[in-house]
């Protein structure tokens, strides 16, 4: 077992509202009510708080990387204020027609966290709202929670086995219990 706590999360559909038309600007993008909550409840259970996130917007040249940065920021600062901290971030800005080892649903920027952060993958649970979220958290070997808000619905249609839960806040008190279950058992 690692000595640190890792979770890792979706970014749009799980902590912000997901738009088709992509979150171009910071005044575009809006958290999901209690997901910075849950942010902040792992943060203070001792998670390290991994963001994992397709965002094809930048090759698709819908969105240019300095607002990209800045929705980031907002994103960041909106955290701290409620006591929440991030500890690592990946984006994968590959266009979807590339054949990118590192765009959900491949694992790639889960086994590049793992290599990079020496994390064994197997005891890390990871938290989003697509099937693409779910078959790369399997394929690396985490363990996948779903959750209803953003995609979430089609988890439940394609991949029926998955747990759900209504949003992050439901989904990250089942890991934090799930945890101390866990420990208590050893």
């Amino acid at each position: 077992m690692q000595s640190d706590k890792y979770i890792i999360l979706d970014r749009d559909g799980v902590i912000n509202y997901e738009s088709s038309a992509y979150i171009k600007i910071p005044d575009e993008w809006h958290p999901i009510p209690k997901s910075i909550e849950a942010i902040s409840l792992l943060s203070r259970n001792g998670y390290k708080i991994i963001l994992i996130s397709n965002q094809a917007g930048i090759s698709r040249g819908l969105i240019n990387y300095s607002n990209h940065l800045e929705i980031h920021k907002k994103f960041i600062d909106t955290c701290k204020k409620y006591s929440g901290d991030i500890y690592a971030t990946f984006y994968c800005f590959d266009h979807p027609d590339e054949k990118s080892q590192f765009r959900k649903p491949n694992p790639g920027m889960y086994l590049e966290v793992a290599e990079r952060l020496n994390i064994n993958l197997s005891e890390v649970f990871a938290i989003g709202d697509s099937p693409r979220d779910m078959k790369a958290a399997l394929s690396s070997g985490c363990k996948p929670l779903g959750v209803l808000t953003g995609n979430g619905k089609r988890i439940k249609e394609e991949m029926p086995s998955i747990e759900l839960f209504n949003d992050l806040y439901d989904a990250s008190q089942f890991v934090i219990e799930y945890d101390k279950q866990y420990i208590l058992n050893i």
